[in-house]
């Protein structure tokens, strides 16, 4: 893990950027956890960064506050939608650990409203 990536993986927001099919960049601020080598965030199924990523898996991340003010620099990295239950699950605990009691809140009403099922796990890379 490189020094930038280990701060994107101390940062408490980031700004995940993705892409139009246009090319415009449109940037939303979310929680992330590291696992491994790997990074998640998860976001609403069918929410227009999970519809651009199945277009484009092109994506920036830079460290952020809770409105999205970017706070670190750009780092370029592809995503993909996990299908995996195992990675899935995995992705989930790496977040409960950081998030802790705030995650475990939002999974409960979550689950209660019916929105968990409807989520979507964002794995993302960096190239070398």
């Amino acid at each position: 893990m490189t020094q930038r990536t280990g701060e994107l993986a101390e940062a408490k927001y980031v700004a995940l950027e993705t892409f139009r099919r246009s090319g415009l960049a449109v940037a939303t601020p979310v929680w992330i956890a590291r696992s491994g080598e790997r990074f998640y965030v998860f976001s609403e199924g069918k929410a227009g960064k999970v519809k651009r990523l199945r277009h484009n898996p092109k994506i920036r991340l830079a460290a952020c506050d809770f409105r999205g003010n970017v706070s670190g620099p750009w780092l370029d990295g592809a995503a993909r939608v996990v299908d995996e239950p195992l990675v899935i699950a995995d992705a989930n605990r790496a977040l409960r650990l950081k998030y802790g009691w705030q995650m475990k809140f939002g999974d409960f009403f979550s689950k209660l409203s019916g929105r968990y099922a409807r989520r979507a796990m964002i794995e993302i890379n960096f190239a070398p």
